[in-house]
């Protein structure tokens, strides 16, 4: 007499389309989770790997027009967005100075409109798929916990009608039931420990990219860059 078998795949196929539809929706879930960590973390290491060396490129560049082209970085980079942002918007103030409402206000002021707008695109374009990883995170044990509840329901159904509550009858239906919960914790650990990991990150390069339109913002203000060594002398 044969043993019946027992797991997940006894579990896929005993249940019913519901059943079936929340493995597909988990494993779903599984995927676009990791497919969005996998790009972020690519994505944001590549950022912080060359954000010195593009910002290096900008200032010794010999123009400042030609500057955001010296950074040789992509152009969805934030750090070339929020250089060209600011160098844009200072030669549009000095080509339409008080022609219009928008551009009679004082340089400073101006540029440091252009540089909020490039940071706010900036972090925009980084905190791209982190919604996703939030919900993922959020609703999958409950989406496994779903799966579970309707397995064991199926389970004593089919316990009712073969009349046998014996333990052996019992714990394997619903021992393959309970893997839709751990299904659920498998698809969310991973996308809740991505977010941290991926919020830590983009906390980072935001540091970086506020100190950098600092500094662009003097030196298209003033004319000068900010010595960032004698403000540390005079400090100290």
């Amino acid at each position: 007499m044969s043993q019946p078998s027992h797991g997940l795949i006894a579990f896929l196929q005993q249940t019913d389309a519901v059943g079936l539809a929340v493995a597909i929706l988990l494993a779903a879930m599984s995927v676009a989770s990791w497919a969005v960590i996998l790009s972020k973390v690519f994505r944001a290491s590549s950022i912080r790997r060359r954000a010195r060396q593009m910002i290096e490129g900008f200032w010794n560049s010999s123009d400042l027009a030609r500057a955001p082209d010296e950074m040789r970085g992509d152009p969805s980079n934030p750090f070339v967005i929020l250089a060209r942002a600011g160098v844009s918007a200072a030669a549009h103030h000095q080509r339409h100075r008080g022609g219009r409402l928008g551009d009679a206000m004082p340089m400073s002021e101006f540029v440091t409109r252009s540089l909020r707008q490039g940071i706010n695109a900036g972090q925009a374009r980084l905190e791209t798929g982190l919604s996703l990883l939030a919900s993922v995170g959020s609703t999958a044990p409950f989406v496994g916990l779903f799966g579970t509840v309707w397995g064991i329901y199926h389970a004593l159904v089919g316990i009712s009608q073969s009349g046998q509550a014996s333990i052996d009858k019992v714990a394997g239906p619903v021992g393959e039931a309970l893997i839709m919960t751990a299904l659920g914790l498998a698809v969310a650990i991973p996308a809740v420990l991505g977010y941290n990991a991926l919020v830590r990150s983009n906390r980072v390069i935001l540091a970086d990219l506020d100190a950098f339109a600092h500094d662009l913002h003097a030196f298209l203000a003033t004319g000068a860059r900010v010595d960032a060594s004698a403000g540390a002398s005079r400090i100290a």
